[in-house]
């Protein structure tokens, strides 16, 4: 005897309901879920190169810490006029592409969403922009880079995901080695000592440059958040919302504190150009990347933007980094690497051996 159509309606109903709310995040955050939408331009290069999502994403890290480096190193433009530069070159390369591929620019149902992502993002790129201002290259990059990590917090506040004690342990590391590179004066004492070509400075501290740094951190996990919620849409059309928002908003800023101006030095305006390319190259491959490749990988893969800080920061600025930068920025990896490890491993299937190796990430 078959069962009633309303029976069968509320068990499915009833199913829906008691589905983990772990697996809606995965969907929106690590893009995990078998049947995701990928896009088919690379598919070809995705089933000859099984690490296509790991190698654009290192890539991506090689070209975001270029930019770092730029910023860092043009001391007489503004940050934010920078930042306003880099949203040049998002925009302009992304809308033709939008054009021949005739996608919508502000798709309904997700016009929400990518107002925030765009907002987020946003201000989020300005502040780090000023951390590599008035922060250690390296450091500002450790900081910037545990993004991740912090994620889960605010899946727990937006998504209403269980925040286990793994989550737990990786943001109390993250932290500890946050504070190990920030050095906060009431631990560390109000001077600081750094090398500087092999000569020892005292400097005061700086505090807006933590500050900034932190707080760049927890928008980029908001706008990691909803970026994966977006992972639907072509990613001409998430760079080009995200560059005419940004646009709009850094030029804003610039009148209002009077930044507006064009680099007068021909190297200067050379840089200017490169920061935007590099800029649209990073986001271009992390996008990518994320779309043909779980978060975990990618996030690990991304970590090797805290090497290019370091090496940048010694081979351009001749900044050595400190011991307590050392031992923070190998916390804040060493807990976003775990966290990758434990978001791949929880999409291998049940039955796989490296799963049950890796049975100590699965700590609730």
């Amino acid at each position: 005897m078959r069962p009633k159509r309303s029976a069968v309606l509320r068990k499915g109903h009833n199913y829906r309901r008691k589905m983990p709310e772990h697996l809606e995040l995965q969907q929106l955050v690590d893009g995990v879920l078998q049947g995701t939408t990928r896009h088919r331009s690379l598919s070809w290069l995705q089933c000859s190169c099984p690490y296509l999502g790991i190698i654009l994403a290192t890539v991506s890290s090689f070209f975001f810490s270029l930019c770092s480096v730029i910023v860092k190193g043009l001391v007489d433009v503004n940050p934010i006029e920078l930042a306003t530069f880099r949203f040049i070159g998002v925009l302009l390369p992304s809308i033709p592409i939008a054009i021949y591929r005739e996608e919508s620019f502000f798709p309904e149902g997700k016009r929400i969403i990518l107002v925030l992502r765009c907002f987020v993002g946003t201000t989020g790129l300005m502040l780090s922009f000023y951390a590599f201002r008035h922060m250690p290259l390296a450091d500002a990059s450790v900081i910037i880079f545990s993004t991740p990590v912090f994620v889960a917090i605010f899946a727990r506040l937006f998504l209403r995901e269980a925040c286990g004690m793994f989550n737990v342990i990786t943001i109390v590391l993250t932290l500890i080695g946050v504070v190990l590179i920030t050095k906060p004066p009431f631990l560390f004492g109000d001077n600081q000592v750094s090398i500087v070509d092999e000569q020892i400075m005292e400097n005061s501290y700086d505090i807006w440059g933590p500050v900034a740094a932190l707080s760049s951190t927890l928008f980029g996990a908001n706008a990691y958040v909803l970026l994966r919620a977006l992972k639907g849409l072509h990613f001409s059309v998430i760079m080009s919302n995200f560059g005419a928002f940004a646009l709009l908003y850094t030029l804003i800023v610039c009148y209002y504190i009077g930044a507006l101006c064009w680099p007068l030095c021909g190297t200067d305006r050379f840089l200017v150009i490169a920061l935007a390319l590099f800029s649209f190259g990073g986001q271009i491959l992390l996008t990518l990347a994320l779309q043909y490749e779980q978060a975990g990988p990618v996030a690990i893969a991304r970590s090797a933007d805290i090497v290019f800080a370091f090496i940048w920061q010694i081979m351009f600025f001749k900044e050595t980094p400190s011991l307590y930068s050392v031992l923070g920025a190998l916390l804040v990896v060493s807990s976003v690497v775990l966290s990758g490890l434990r978001k791949w491993a929880m999409a291998l299937p049940r039955d796989s051996e490296v799963r049950k190796k890796l049975h100590f990430l699965y700590l609730e």
